[in-house]
């Protein structure tokens, strides 16, 4: 009998013992860097000449990795794989894939810190950043589990006299898994296990940034036993094989985690019906946010203004839901925008791999040269009162960067920046803080900041975001705690963690037998 779903707890690094774990998974995994890695098509290892060099963020001549890169043949040769495997694996019964990924979860569990540390190395995540990135990879790991389980069980149907009926849930087909790279492991892990749990195969294309953590994540899979060709780990880049994947007949399904334009095309070219093809194809996708954190004049401004800086500055603010709009009451505007002034100058930015550091670098160069560009734009726009420039040329550094009396409509409080830039605007009441976070495209998380019931309860009917937080920051969603998904050009409102999920890989059929 299965324990009931609990999240997995964080690691409590002001713990001496749990540090110098953390600190010899470090040393064990600096001492593996620079290694070459190959495709991994139905259990072969491909080598090519052709690579992805994977650097350190924060170290950028630091070489993580070099991994092979996939062109359009070996695209091929994957789907075709999957293809074939899908056959048989698509009759494994499901708690039988459910137990794969609960030993997957418990190889993890042993190994967390390990890859923890390569979410340092490879993404430039902070020690409490990479933990719960891992942690929600087991997360998904162990819900999804349980979840297809609970689809595996009889269908309770309206029983007519004379016949038998049932239904039940069938896989679709081949996969495509597009994971993002800030994020590497535990979205990349919960697409994935989400599509195979449920008897599909897969191709996984792993963001270019971040491709040994997928490699390292695809080892698990084979130690757990999963059979070849289950999942096929394909990098490459997405004009070369991305498109192609998409396009592909014999794809059923994308499911893609990143940007609006990219999440667009892929939507689109979905949508067209190629030659030979037998069904429409689904695609699950969450893309961008503009996300705002609304403070109340009735409201514990410490708090919120300590909301704001870890929505907006975490991961040097490259989350999908980081608060990137500090909405604030006129009344209280001045004295939150001080607080939060204060709190940003105490962060510290630099190396990841040093504990006391709460804000790294950013991916790469051409995140970077974008970020700088919309500084730029937001000088301006907006009254600069932090940061404004990049930091230590070791690494893809931006100082945590703050604007003041940005107007509603400013290129920088609309469109999605995706780095530490948070953009200051000032409301006239509660009605007008809500219209201006209403105002953007998209509808991914909200944070409303107030002690006003009555606020509460009308920014939980009008706040149009997929993800609303009451008095606490603007990320951080939990699996089976905090179903994820958001509105509008923020994506498909899929749901990651929850118990609708998994039904977007899978077909309901009915069958009735006169008796």
């Amino acid at each position: 009998m299965l324990e009931a779903f609990r999240p997995e707890p964080f690691t409590n690094f002001q713990d001496e013992q749990n540090r110098a774990a953390f600190q010899a998974a470090l040393k064990k995994v600096e001492e593996e860097l620079g290694k070459d890695y190959p495709l991994i098509i139905g259990g072969e290892r491909i080598t090519t000449e052709q690579k992805i060099v994977s650097v350190n963020p924060s170290k950028k001549a630091e070489v993580v990795g070099r991994v092979s890169k996939a062109d359009q043949a070996l695209a091929e040769k994957a789907i075709q794989t999957a293809a074939r495997t899908f056959e048989e694996w698509k009759r494994v019964p499901a708690e039988a894939r459910a137990r794969y990924l609960f030993k997957v979860a418990a190889l993890l569990r042993r190994r967390k810190h390990e890859f923890s540390a390569w979410l340092v190395k490879e993404a430039g995540k902070s020690w409490v950043e990479a933990d719960a990135d891992t942690a929600e990879a087991i997360d998904f790991l162990e819900y999804y589990g349980r979840d297809m389980i609970r689809l595996a069980q009889p269908q309770e149907l309206t029983r007519l006299p004379g016949e038998d009926n049932e239904a039940f849930y069938i896989p679709l087909g081949v996969g495509i898994v597009i994971p993002p790279w800030n994020f590497p492991l535990a979205i990349m892990c919960g697409m994935t296990v989400s599509s195979i749990v449920t008897g599909n195969t897969v191709v996984l294309k792993p963001a270019s940034a971040t491709p040994v953590i997928a490699y390292k994540f695809m080892e698990l899979l084979e130690e757990a036993g999963l059979p070849a060709g289950v999942v096929n780990y394909l990098p490459g880049s997405g004009a070369e094989v991305g498109d192609y994947l998409v396009e592909h007949p014999q794809t059923r399904f994308i499911t893609f985690t990143g940007s609006r334009d990219v999440g667009l095309r892929i939507n689109e070219l979905a949508a067209k019906r190629s030659d030979k093809q037998k069904w429409i194809k689904r695609v699950v996708a969450e893309m961008g946010g503009k996300n705002a954190v609304i403070v109340d004049k009735e409201a514990d401004l410490e708090a919120a203004a300590q909301g704001i800086v870890v929505s907006a500055f975490g991961f040097s603010g490259q989350k999908c839901s980081a608060g990137s709009r500090a909405i604030v009451l006129e009344e209280v505007y001045d004295r939150v925008l001080e607080l939060v002034v204060e709190k940003t100058k105490q962060l510290k930015v630099g190396d990841v791999s040093n504990p006391d550091v709460f804000t790294g670098p950013v991916i790469d160069e051409a995140a970077q040269n974008k970020i700088l560009e919309y500084i730029e734009i937001g000088k301006q726009e907006g009254r600069l009162l932090v940061g404004g420039e990049k930091g230590s040329d070791e690494g893809f550094f931006v100082q945590p960067t703050i604007f003041a009396d940005v107007d509603p409509n400013a290129r920088i409080a609309q469109e999605e920046i995706f780095g530490p830039v948070v953009a200051f605007i000032k409301a006239k009441d509660f009605d007008h803080a809500l219209e201006i976070a209403n105002n953007t495209e998209y509808g991914l998380t909200g944070s409303v900041y107030s002690r006003n019931r009555f606020n509460l309860e009308k920014a939980r009917e009008e706040f149009y975001v997929g993800n609303l937080y009451f008095n606490r920051k603007s990320t951080g969603a939990i699996v089976g705690v905090h179903p994820f998904g958001g509105f509008n050009m923020s994506g498909t409102n899929a749901k990651t963690g929850d118990q609708d999920y998994l039904l977007n890989f899978l077909l309901k059929k009915a069958v009735s037998e006169v008796l």
